[in-house]
């Protein structure tokens, strides 16, 4: 008898063998005949039952290897093969009780069946085994052995157990200590109807290993389900970034990560745009890889449905889930104290953020400031000597956030008036100097502007001033220069200089140019 908690079922069969033992110390009274036959009876009743809970927990273990072959198609596999040897071996025992019972006219009359006949002449053959016994045998070691390297491990000592047939040598220790085959203890010379209600028992092993082998293939992965090896920790908090002197209120939750917690499909959209299987996500175990770019500054919003397969049901899980977008740093940000400045008639550029807040999030106000994109802004100031800059925003929490900035107001520097690209004096030839150019350049300025010359006044040594309209000498100041000789100093002065995408700002007084001709 095998050891451990053993079922109903199994408790009736080993009934069974103790009263098969207990008739042979009787002498095999009628009576006892006909309970070896009523045993038979609810044996019989047992099996079909047992057939038919094996066969739906054969459909159970199929639809779940059909939604989810990684996790339940391999035990699928072995749970058929079990139940093809089992049925194997059930149908040969039935075929040899049916053989046994051919010619009994009445298979309820169990006392009329006290012969041995039928498996003495099937089983044995003088002192060894006929065909037939050579066979029973093969039967039981072959299902033994094939079955206990399907079931799960925890099972196979007690199918070892269950269909032992004696020491190595297949031999039984008699209570008077002598040895005998396994196969004539057990089968030879006793009456039909005790072994038929044997076999009937062998055929409830059977069944009861089928079952045992289902139920734990099922059970062993809603444990592994269920196991803490199939989850990790994350870290949840209600915003993805906390400021100094703020509550932390995440907390660390438990996800699983294996194939049965994998999402069949999944519906989602970013903002409202509809998101792409393998190209927007991906399905992995465990739920689903974003693939998404972080987007422009931000909140986002992903929303939608991932649908789980639960016994041959899609299930649908509701997601709604949030994150933000702030700028990346391109740089440090380092400041030269009291060196805030703003040029008059410039558009100044500038970069206005608060850390943590994305900058769709961010109000910038002062005179002159306009917002281009993001965290740039352009500054035009106006009159005055300073021009404040405020600047606010919401953390998630709902805090508001704001600060001041002041920056002087400056003028552009007074430009120097040029001569083909040469400031405060040159030296070049009559005829250079006659096709040249009389610009105007801010050296050493922050800023790239475009200065253009409306006009100046030229000067020859003892010759009238000339004033001249335009960037180049008219006809009245070449011939001023004709006079001039090698030498003599040429002064360009007074020259109107404008920035030609702000001819309203009037800038500062432009400084001569001197030329000294050298021929």
């Amino acid at each position: 008898m095998a050891g451990g908690k053993q079922s109903p079922r199994q408790k009736m069969v080993n009934l069974m063998y103790l009263i098969f033992i207990a008739m042979l110390a009787l002498n095999m009274s009628k009576e006892v005949l006909a309970a070896f036959g009523l045993m038979n009876e609810k044996l019989e009743v047992s099996n079909a039952k047992t057939t038919d809970n094996n066969l739906a927990f054969l459909e159970n273990l199929e639809t779940k290897a059909s939604e989810d072959a990684a996790k339940y198609a391999e035990d699928y596999k072995k749970a058929q093969q079990v139940q093809k040897l089992s049925q194997e071996y059930f149908d040969y025992l039935e075929g040899l009780k049916k053989e046994m019972t051919k010619d009994v006219e009445d298979p309820t009359d169990y006392q009329v069946m006290d012969k041995s006949d039928y498996l003495d002449q099937k089983l044995f053959s003088g002192d060894g085994l006929a065909e037939g016994g050579k066979e029973f045998m093969k039967r039981i070691q072959d299902y033994r052995k094939q079955v206990a390297e399907l079931v799960p491990a925890a099972l196979k000592s007690s199918v070892v157990a269950r269909f032992e047939t004696g020491d190595a040598n297949g031999k039984v220790v008699k209570k008077d200590k002598s040895k005998q085959d396994w196969i004539n203890y057990h089968y030879e010379g006793f009456p039909l109807i005790a072994s038929l209600t044997k076999l009937t028992a062998l055929q409830a092993d059977i069944k009861s290993t089928e079952e045992a082998a289902l139920k734990a293939m099922l059970a062993g992965n809603l444990t592994d389900q269920v196991s803490l090896k199939n989850f990790k920790t994350s870290l949840f908090g209600s915003k993805s970034a906390f400021y100094s002197g703020e509550k932390y209120d995440g907390k660390i939750i438990i996800s699983k990560t294996d194939n049965s917690s994998t999402p069949v499909r999944a519906e989602l959209t970013l903002d409202g745009r509809k998101l792409s299987a393998g190209t927007d996500y991906a399905i992995e175990a465990g739920g689903v890889k974003m693939l998404i770019g972080a987007g422009n500054p931000g909140d986002h919003v992903i929303e939608g449905t991932l649908y789980f397969m639960q016994d041959g049901t899609e299930v649908p899980v509701t997601v709604n889930n949030s994150f933000a977008t702030i700028s990346k740093p391109s740089a440090a940000l380092i400041a030269a104290d009291k060196m805030n400045v703003v040029y008059r008639g410039v558009a100044n550029p500038m970069s206005i953020s608060i850390p943590g807040i994305p900058d769709n999030k961010v109000n910038a106000s002062a005179p002159g400031l306009s917002k281009r994109s993001g965290s740039q802004y352009v500054m035009n100031p106006g009159t005055g000597r300073t021009v404040t800059i405020s600047a606010s925003g919401k953390l998630p929490d709902g805090q508001t956030v704001s600060s001041k900035s002041e920056f002087r107001i400056k003028d552009i520097p007074r430009p120097n008036g040029s001569i083909r690209g040469e400031t405060n004096t040159a030296k070049m030839p009559r005829t250079n100097l006659e096709i040249s150019t009389v610009g105007a350049l801010l050296e050493d300025f922050d800023f790239d502007l475009n200065l253009a010359v409306s006009g100046f006044k030229f000067k020859v040594p003892g010759q009238p001033t000339v004033v001249v309209n335009g960037n180049k000498l008219n006809g009245a100041a070449l011939a001023a220069l004709k006079r001039a000789g090698r030498g003599d100093a040429v002064q360009i002065f007074d020259i109107e200089a404008y920035i030609t995408n702000n001819k309203s700002y009037k800038l500062k007084k432009v400084s001569p140019v001197v030329v000294e001709l050298t021929n």
